[in-house]
């Protein structure tokens, strides 16, 4: 029955996901808030059509946490359910991404109208400045921008290094923090196609303020934040 249910969400995503590129293109000449709201019309339809097919549900605490104004999200990575429900929970957003996913046929093309930040990791402190310059400039455009400071998706109980560039971002753009931890890696696990039933829970915290902080104790302050709560979520 999972295998079935599994299978039935990939097709969705799989018969949807050209029509909704065609859709991110035509939105081309849009303000880039605009034209995020059309894009991000997949996410949440696929969001809604994950609950239908494999009756995965999520429950929010701290919504009342989010700032009115434009913040940086640095979030707990574990899965490929955030990359959609985020699109649905926060303000109008763009994630900072490794440059090849924009290189994927028909996916990349949809994703690169959506204004992503895309780097060069081997760049080093060059990546650093276009990621200030390119942050920045999306910030101003009324735009959140998430960032996944381990790197890559962490299977649930396990941890990685936290990298800098959310918290440089945060505080070379004097720009808030809202950390968010979840445990969607135990439904939705990195690499699996077969996806369980249940619901994710995901936590939102207080906005983290970064004048006068420095970019490596905002860094842990957000780490200790997130994993303190990963310990609540997965105990």
């Amino acid at each position: 029955m999972l295998l079935l249910r599994s299978t039935l969400f990939l097709l969705g995503q799989v018969i949807t996901a050209p029509i909704f590129t065609f859709i991110a293109l035509l939105s081309m000449p849009l303000h880039p808030v605009t034209r995020n709201v059309l894009i991000s019309g997949w996410a949440r339809s696929m969001i809604w059509w994950l609950r239908i097919t494999c009756n995965i549900r999520h429950e929010i605490k701290g919504l009342e946490n989010l700032p009115s104004t434009p913040s940086i999200i640095l979030a707990k990575h574990q899965s490929a359910w955030e990359t959609l429900a985020f699109q649905a929970i926060f303000p109008t957003q763009v994630y900072v991404l490794k440059r090849e996913l924009l290189w994927i046929p028909i996916f990349g093309w949809g994703l690169a109208m959506s204004s992503p930040i895309a780097i060069d990791r081997s760049a080093g402190r060059e990546a650093l400045k276009k990621l200030v310059a390119k942050g920045k400039a999306r910030l101003e455009k009324g735009l959140w921008v998430v960032i996944f400071p381990e790197g890559t998706r962490i299977a649930p109980g396990e941890r990685s290094k936290y990298h800098i560039g959310g918290a440089w971002l945060a505080s070379h753009t004097q720009t808030q923090v809202v950390p968010v931890a979840h445990n969607a890696g135990e439904f939705w696990a990195k690499n699996s196609f077969i996806k369980k039933p249940g619901v994710i829970q995901i936590h939102i915290g207080e906005p983290i303020q970064t004048t006068d902080v420095k970019t490596d104790a905002l860094n842990s302050q957000v780490e200790h934040w997130i994993e303190s709560e990963m310990a609540t979520l997965n105990a």
